[in-house]
């Protein structure tokens, strides 16, 4: 009696709404640790604000972007980790740009202009965006079936 080969494993799903809770429950909850053990309570208030939320918005629009492309397309065709360094490396450079332009203009504002807080998104933002974009581009590959090379 011949024997059953296993067939591969099913990958796991990719459920934007985990994703999307991971993304911003495990940075603020990091950087929120870092903050309480060190005395600084300007990073629990950034943990909670701009680098849990710049990951949580990150990995929302880029998740929902990766889920509506066909599964035929360029994104397939690189190896996972190029492709998710390449997104985490464009959503930095993108948050950078946000960053640098909102520590410019908001102490512009009378109620900004003396808050520590404007200055630290040019770090909170491309930290959080390229760690954000890198893991969720990973999950949703890993997400994806192999695709087989035929000779």
């Amino acid at each position: 009696m011949p024997r059953k080969t296993a067939s591969p494993a099913k990958p796991p799903p990719f459920v934007l709404w985990r994703e999307v809770l991971v993304a911003y429950a495990m940075p603020a909850v990091m950087a929120g640790i870092g903050g309480a053990a060190t005395g600084q309570s300007e990073l629990m208030i950034a943990a909670a604000t701009t680098i849990g939320g710049t990951s949580a918005v990150v990995a929302t629009l880029l998740g929902a972007r990766l889920l509506r492309r066909p599964d035929r397309s360029w994104t397939l065709r690189p190896p996972r980790a190029l492709l998710a360094a390449g997104f985490g490396i464009t959503a930095a450079a993108l948050a950078l740009l946000a960053g640098w332009s909102g520590a410019h203009w908001l102490p512009r504002i009378p109620t900004l202009a003396d808050s520590p807080w404007p200055a630290r998104l040019r770090i909170d933002l491309p930290v959080s965006a390229a760690i954000a974009a890198t893991v969720t581009t990973w999950r949703w590959r890993g997400s994806r079936p192999r695709r087989h090379r035929q000779h």
